[in-house]
């Protein structure tokens, strides 16, 4: 559908959510946020400006993301629901472990792809000193990703195992997302093949401490 930078005027908000209910009108909002931040950078997203160009009022996207970072959140959360759909493929709790993390991994990392390089702006803007808050709800997004990886994987570890693999997941995580990012090989083949070493290290380990009685 095409945009009609008029529409605010003709539009209140009960008639935007008519015309696209608020799940579709929440996903044109940010699927124009993305638009505006591969043209100029995440930094230069201004919230005002993507009112305008869906036809609505600030008032509008307030009520569906409170500030500019909801918006980024939001494009993680695409990520996490794309991870989450690989429970529902046939035959999945027929694979081991470690190809369901794999498989769930380089999901979470495909739904982002279309945006790879506007992702590590989003992670640079909130990285910035004066942008504290935004790092603590940063931490608080890998925990929770780490643990939808693990249900998505259905593993079984608990207690102190289950402290011991979460941080090891988490480590391994971070490293193949560091290096997606700045991966130009092919279908991000390198990130890949790193991600399948550092699971089949983390594998031997496990095996190594698994109970012998």
């Amino acid at each position: 559908m095409t945009t009609n930078i008029d529409a605010r005027t003709a539009l209140g908000s009960d008639a935007l959510y008519r015309a696209y209910g608020a799940a579709a009108l929440r996903r044109r909002i940010l699927d124009t946020a993305l638009d505006m931040g591969e043209q100029g950078g995440w930094d230069a997203v201004q919230l005002h400006e993507v009112a305008h160009a869906v036809g609505a009022s600030l008032a509008d996207v307030r009520q569906l993301y409170e500030h500019k970072d909801a918006l980024a959140e939001a494009w993680f959360d695409r990520a996490d629901a794309a991870m989450l759909a690989m429970a529902e493929t046939p035959g999945w709790l027929e694979l081991s472990p470690r190809e369901r993390l794999h498989r769930a991994i380089c999901a979470w990392l495909d739904a982002l792809a279309p945006h790879r390089r506007l992702t590590a702006t989003m992670l640079r803007y909130k990285f910035q000193p004066e942008h504290v808050h935004l790092q603590a709800m940063g931490v608080m997004r890998i925990s929770r990703t780490v643990q939808w990886i693990r249900d998505v994987a259905h593993l079984p570890e608990v207690g102190w195992r289950r402290e011991l693999g979460e941080a090891a997941l988490t480590s391994i995580y971070l490293c193949t997302f560091a290096r997606w990012l700045t991966d130009g090989s092919p279908d991000f083949e390198a990130t890949r093949k790193l991600l399948n070493r550092l699971l089949a290290m983390a594998e031997r380990a496990a095996l190594r401490l698994r109970p012998r009685w």
